[in-house]
């Protein structure tokens, strides 16, 4: 089985969004956060050597899901999606892309999406109690962390809520404009 990997942009100060974020929105000045994929002429380079490359399978919130309106035509990410939920929903198929909702807990999702991803990795995308549920259960194996170079004073904090301390190992450090990005193993 593959790793499963959180890989997630944030500011200096933790934050997955600015202040005032009400959905699955940035709020403000979190526009930010994905400036090295969006504004970074490497940006697309680096977005697929982070998640399209390596990974066989993402979990993601119903409120990220809902938040994105559809998702597009593609659907985005042209492999299965695991979509944690309180409400059942059916199976949406867009293009390449199939979101199937699961309402069992994140240790069922992500059992889900390792049978789904093989050998590749689960790409954990968020949100922040996504992220936050999957670091408690300790089924998280690799922290891909995107830290764009802003605080953000406030917003969605990424760390919240975790029962104690997470011991990491860092692997990599990779220096652009609009982040360095950063990947640490959790130690277990």
């Amino acid at each position: 089985m593959g790793l499963v990997e959180v890989d997630i942009s944030m500011s200096v100060d933790g934050f997955i969004t600015g202040p005032g974020e009400h959905g699955a929105g940035l709020g403000r000045g979190g526009d930010v956060l994905h400036y090295w994929f969006t504004k970074d002429p490497n940006g697309p380079t680096l977005l697929d050597d982070a998640l399209f490359a390596t990974s066989g399978a993402v979990v993601t919130s119903r409120k990220v899901y809902d938040g994105m309106d559809g998702w597009g035509e593609s659907g985005f990410y042209r492999m299965p999606v695991f979509v944690l939920s309180h409400r059942s929903h059916d199976v949406v198929v867009k293009g390449e892309t199939t979101f199937t909702f699961v309402t069992d807990g994140i240790e069922v999702a992500i059992a889900q999406a390792r049978l789904a991803a093989g050998d590749k990795k689960v790409h954990i995308m968020g949100g922040a109690t996504i992220v936050q549920q999957a670091l408690r259960a300790r089924l998280v194996d690799t922290l891909h962390l995107h830290v764009a170079p802003v605080i953000l004073g406030g917003g969605t904090g990424l760390f919240d809520n975790l029962d104690g301390p997470i011991t990491r190992e860092r692997t990599e450090i990779v220096e652009s404009q609009y982040a360095t990005h950063l990947r640490f193993r959790v130690v277990k």
